[in-house]
């Protein structure tokens, strides 16, 4: 993995920052990409002073237009992405499908899945030219079934698996790799945005069970990374002990 170039969207915190940090202590030249510049700029000095050489690109994965802007703007020596980690996620709200927030709901979707699509189409093109690269989207175990006040982010992740397994079917021909790495709970920023930064509520998630870190998945997405050329590892489904499936947890309370 030294020297290789990882593109990582939403690297400022959670499983973005987990990667990051791994990848890097692995010797490779980061992309990071996320939308609070302060967090970016702090997490690059942390890394470089490692050693690791990164570069910034501070955008909302929702604009396009942006997107396209920033990965025009590369140099040459930092075109040739090697991996792609579609991280950049997230969920507001618990609310009922008949009940819930249009505009938030917009947010949810043009994250999850049409920034998702854009930075593939964006990126993979050049990966295909060189017959070289593997792309890791972050998707979850909320993908495999809806559960109560979450069918909307549920059909975001469900699309995450789908769109992984079409873009495997669609570079076949390809030495290119697809992996869709789907966690269970999983502590980080996450579970504060879902309840509209209400910490004490995100917090109450996670009474009683030791859940996954952002480093934990971190370690699973550079398994797969670095599996041999012939090896994909097509999906990995990773929860915390005591997590059975999207909506059976054993709390010790």
């Amino acid at each position: 993995m030294k020297g290789k170039t990882i593109f990582i969207t939403g690297a400022t915190s959670g499983i973005g920052e987990g990667c990051a940090r791994k990848f890097a202590s692995a010797g490779c030249r980061l992309i990071l990409n996320g939308r609070n510049v302060e967090k970016l700029e702090a997490l690059k000095r942390e890394l470089v002073l490692s050693g690791c050489e990164v570069l910034t690109l501070p955008f909302d994965v929702r604009d396009r237009e942006a997107m396209k802007l920033a990965l025009d703007s590369l140099q040459e020596e930092w075109k040739n992405i090697d991996v792609l980690i579609n991280n950049a996620g997230l969920v507001i709200g618990l609310d009922k499908e008949h009940e819930g927030s249009l505009d938030e709901w917009d947010v949810v979707i043009d994250t999850n899945i049409k920034g998702l699509l854009a930075m593939t189409r964006m990126v993979v093109p050049g990966m295909v030219e060189r017959q070289c690269g593997h792309i890791i989207n972050i998707g979850s175990v909320a993908g495999d079934a809806a559960y109560a006040g979450g069918s909307v982010y549920c059909a975001t992740k469900a699309a995450v698996k789908a769109l992984s397994d079409g873009l495997r079917i669609d570079l076949v021909d390809t030495p290119l790799r697809v992996t869709n790495i789907k966690p269970g709970l999983v502590e980080t920023n996450f579970s504060v945005v879902r309840f509209r930064g209400d910490k004490s509520k995100a917090d109450a998630v996670y009474k009683g069970i030791r859940p996954l870190t952002g480093d934990d998945i971190a370690e699973v997405v550079y398994y797969a990374a670095s599996a041999p050329a012939h090896v994909q590892i097509a999906e990995v489904l990773v929860m915390p002990t005591y997590q059975a499936n999207g909506t059976v947890c054993h709390h010790n309370v």
